[in-house]
């Protein structure tokens, strides 16, 4: 008798096999290529699918393969340097809150469609959380003055906050400054995002894939660092 094929939870019932849905979603965060460009790209292969179904995988997978990838994530430094960067949605325009350590290493990012105290307090929860249990020691901000109001309401709920130092040094914070390149270089091409729900999710996988070429991900002892980039997203997906 025949043995039905074991197939990932997250595909079954999906019409493409599990190879062509990372490849493409992959391919689409990786390199400045457009959901058409996929189609091309696909159809040379003999696979045709439609520019709208690549970009419901996007949609659907990337916060998936976020938890997945971030299994094997390194931890990264407690100096932090905090900076927002304009994205461009419909209806208007949106912020993406990023941070890396002083290495350049990402430590956390979240899109908001507000550059207010609310938006900056709820960066710095999800950053402290995604870096649990360890705390940052250092946060270096530019002059924007909602984003340091925003630090001092987060001491009233929790005291650790009373012993991170906060420092405003635009010459530190290059190194924010020039890794928003990355990002925004990539959004570019896309000639700004239909909605914030499609803006944070779409985001969230060029962070990703930011975050890979960082080599801010570990396989274990051995040489992986030489691995094909195919090997290590089928590694860290299985």
């Amino acid at each position: 008798m025949t043995q039905p094929i074991e197939r990932d939870a997250i595909y079954r019932r999906r019409r493409f096999p599990r190879e062509v849905i990372e490849g493409c979603v992959r391919w689409y965060l990786t390199y400045r290529l457009s959901y058409r460009d996929l189609v091309s790209l696909m159809a040379e292969w003999g696979v045709h699918v439609s520019h709208t179904t690549i970009m419901r995988w996007v949609y659907r997978y990337v916060p998936e393969y976020e938890k997945r990838w971030n299994r094997r994530a390194q931890p990264v430094g407690s100096s932090w340097r905090v900076d927002e960067t304009f994205i461009r949605t419909r209806p208007k325009t949106g912020y993406l809150y990023r941070a890396v350590d002083k290495e350049g290493k990402t430590v956390e990012s979240l899109f908001h469609p507000g550059r207010g105290i609310t938006a900056a307090m709820a960066f710095f929860r999800k950053a402290v959380a995604s870096c649990a249990p360890r705390w940052p020691r250092k946060i270096t901000l530019d002059g924007h003055k909602l984003s340091h109001l925003g630090l001092r309401r987060l001491r009233r709920e929790d005291h650790r906050w009373k012993y991170v130092l906060v420092r405003r040094s635009p010459y530190l914070n290059n190194v924010i400054e020039q890794d928003h390149r990355a990002i925004k270089s990539r959004c570019r091409p896309m000639l700004g995002f239909k909605s914030y729900r499609t803006a944070a999710v779409t985001l969230a996988g060029l962070e990703l894939a930011h975050r890979i070429r960082k080599r801010q991900f570990k396989f274990g002892p051995g040489r992986w660092s030489f691995w094909s980039l195919k090997k290590q997203w089928d590694t860290a997906l299985a």
